[in-house]
C-alpha cells in the first residue's frame, strides 16, 4: 500500500479521504488556501501545503501548484476528491507524468464520460438505453427542427455540463429556439464549451445510479443502487440505498447496465453510472461521473464497504478488492446534504460564523463535514458544509432516525436547511415512496417555513449552549477565588 497520499481538495471529501488513510497508516497531505488556513482537514493532515491564487477556487484549480505540493512533499498518489479537479483529464494525466499515482481513472476514460455527447454515442454502440435525442450542429435551425421531430417536452442540456448549468426543459415548439440559446450561452460561460443537445423529457423520472468498481481491464463490480430523486434544480438534496419500490428484476437489469457501460470502458477505479427511470420502468442512460460521488456513505452503509480504501486498493494493485459475490446489501440508509443557505430566501447562500455546533453520536449515524465550531462559512465555497448519513434496519426504521438526528443536529451562526431537510423526510409522498425528480416543487407548499425571529433565535441559541457542557461550566460554576474558599464569606 502507499506510504503517503495529497488530497487535492479541501473540506468534508479531504476529511474523508483523510480519515481511511490514516487508519491504513499512510502519511497524509492537505493542500489549502489561506482562506482555509485552520480548517479541519488541513489540522487533520499529517503535512500542508499552501495553495497561494487570487481567490480560494482559482488555487484548488491550479494543476501547477498541486503538483509542486505532491512532488515536493513526496507523495507517492493523489486523491482529487469531488468536485474542482476530479474530473479533469488534463489533471490527471499530469499527474501520472509527473510519477504520482492518480486516485481515479484513465484520463482517456475521464475524457470520454465527461463529454456528454460523446459519452451518449458510447453508451449507444455498447447497447445501453438511451433517450431519444439529437445534436446540436453548426446550423441551429435544423438542431431545431431535428429536436421537434423527437416531440416535447424536451430536456435540454450542455454537452460539458453539470449541477444543472446549461439545463432546460421545453414543453412547447415556441420557446425551443430561446432556451437553446440559453443553453448555449451559459454552457460557453460555465464550461467553455457551448455545445448542447435535446433528448427526450421523461415525465415524473426518477434518478438512480450504480456504484461501479473496475480494475482497468475490463472486470467490473457494482455496489447496487442509489437513489437521488429529491432534486433541487438539478442538484441532489437527499440520496438513499436501496433505492424503494425497485424490483429485484428491475434492480438487476440497472445494475447490469452500469456494469457493461463500465466494462466497455474498461473503468478503472470508482465510478457511477446514473440513469434516468421512467414510471414504466424503461430507463436511460444519463452520464457517467469519473470520481467518488458525494453521496457515496449511504452505499458504504449498506453494504459495509470503505470505498475510499477500495480506491486505494485498485490504484496501488490495479485488481478489484471484492468478488461480485461479496457484496450483499442490508438495511437502509439515507443521506442529507447539509447545506448554509436560506430555504425561505429562495435558498440564498448563508455566510456566517459557526457559533456553536453539536453533532448527534450513535452507532446508526455518520456526519461526514469539513466545517468545526468558530470556523468561518464564506461565499468562496459550495453552501454544502457536511452530510448526515443515518442507516436503519429497513427505510422506515432509516427515516425515523434521520428525522431524529436532524432534530439533534445544532449549527448556530448562520443559516442552514436543516429543518428544511426534516420537514421532506416527515412528508407524506417521501414516506409512502411517491417520489420523483419533480417531488421538491410539486410539495413546494408543504415544505414552506417562517424563519424564526431574532428573539426566537437568541432563545434558541441560548437553550442550545446552556447544553454543551464547557458553556454550562463557564457560566454557572462558582468563579474563582470564591471556588477555592468553601462557604466562607467577608460580611
Amino acid at each position: 500500500m502507499f506510504k503517503s497520499i495529497l488530497i487535492a481538495n479541501r473540506g468534508e471529501i479531504a476529511c474523508r479521504v483523510i480519515r481511511t488513510a490514516k487508519e491504513l497508516g499512510i502519511e497524509t497531505i492537505a493542500v489549502y488556501h489561506h482562506v482555509d488556513r485552520m480548517a479541519p482537514h488541513v489540522k487533520a493532515a499529517d503535512k500542508s501545503v499552501e495553495l497561494l491564487g487570487d481567490t480560494p477556487t482559482a488555487a484548488y484549480l491550479d494543476i501547477e501548484q498541486i503538483i509542486k505540493a505532491a512532488n515536493e512533499t513526496e507523495a507517492q498518489c493523489l486523491h482529487p476528491g469531488y468536485g474542482f479537479l476530479s474530473e479533469n483529464a488534463a489533471f490527471a494525466e499530469a499527474v501520472e507524468k509527473n510519477n504520482v499515482v492518480f486516485i481515479g481513472p484513465q484520463p482517456e476514460v475521464i475524457k470520454l464520460m465527461g463529454d456528454k455527447i460523446i459519452s451518449r454515442e458510447f453508451a449507444r454502440k455498447a447497447g445501453i438505453p438511451i433517450a431519444p435525442s439529437v445534436t446540436q450542429t453548426d446550423d441551429l435551425s435544423k438542431f431545431l427542427k431535428e429536436a421537434e421531430k423527437i416531440g416535447f417536452p424536451l430536456l435540454i442540456k450542455a454537452s460539458a455540463g453539470g449541477g444543472g448549468k446549461g439545463m432546460s426543459i421545453v414543453r412547447e415548439a415556441g420557446s425551443l429556439e430561446k432556451q437553446a440559446k440559453i443553453a448555449m450561452s451559459e454552457a460557453e460561460r460555465y464550461f467553455a464549451d457551448s455545445r448542447i443537445y435535446a433528448e427526450l423529457y421523461v415525465e415524473s423520472p426518477r434518478h438512480i445510479e450504480v456504484q461501479i468498481l473496475g480494475d482497468g481491464k475490463g472486470n467490473i463490480v457494482h455496489a447496487y443502487e442509489r437513489e437521488c430523486s429529491i432534486q433541487r434544480r438539478f442538484q441532489k438534496v437527499i440520496e438513499e440505498s436501496p433505492a424503494p419500490a425497485l424490483s429485484v428484476e428491475l434492480r438487476d437489469q440497472i445494475c447490469t447496465a452500469a456494469v457493461d457501460l463500465a466494462s466497455k470502458a474498461k473503468y478503472l477505479n470508482a465510478g457511477t453510472v446514473e440513469f434516468i427511470l421512467s414510471p414504466d420502468g424503461s430507463f436511460y442512460f444519463l452520464e457517467m461521473n469519473t470520481r467518488l460521488q458525494v453521496e457515496h456513505p449511504v452505499t458504504e452503509m449498506v453494504c459495509s464497504l470503505d470505498l475510499v480504501e477500495a480506491q486505494l486498493h485498485i490504484a496501488d494493485s490495479k485488481t478489484l478488492p471484492y468478488r461480485q459475490s461479496e457484496i450483499k446489501q442490508s438495511g437502509h440508509a439515507i443521506e442529507c446534504r447539509i447545506c448554509c443557505e436560506e430555504p425561505h430566501n429562495d435558498f440564498r447562500p448563508a455566510t456566517g460564523d459557526v457559533k456553536i455546533l453539536s453533532v448527534p453520536e450513535a452507532s446508526d449515524i455518520r456526519f461526514d463535514s469539513g466545517i468545526s465550531q468558530g470556523q468561518t462559512i464564506s461565499a468562496a465555497f459550495d453552501s454544502m458544509i457536511g452530510k448526515l448519513i443515518c442507516f436503519g434496519e429497513d427505510r422506515e426504521a432509516a427515516i425515523s432516525n434521520a428525522i431524529a438526528a436532524l432534530n439533534d443536529l445544532v449549527i448556530l451562526g448562520v443559516s442552514s436547511n436543516i429543518d428544511y431537510l426534516g420537514q421532506i423526510l416527515e412528508a407524506t409522498d417521501f414516506k409512502e415512496m411517491i417520489i420523483d425528480t419533480g417531488f421538491l416543487e410539486k410539495n413546494k407548499a408543504n415544505l414552506l417555513f417562517k424563519p424564526l425571529s431574532e428573539k426566537d433565535i437568541s432563545t434558541v441559541a441560548t437553550i442550545a449552549a446552556m447544553s454543551l457542557k464547557d458553556f454550562r461550566a463557564l457560566a454557572l460554576e462558582t468563579p474563582e477565588p470564591y471556588a477555592s474558599i468553601g462557604t466562607w464569606r467577608n460580611l
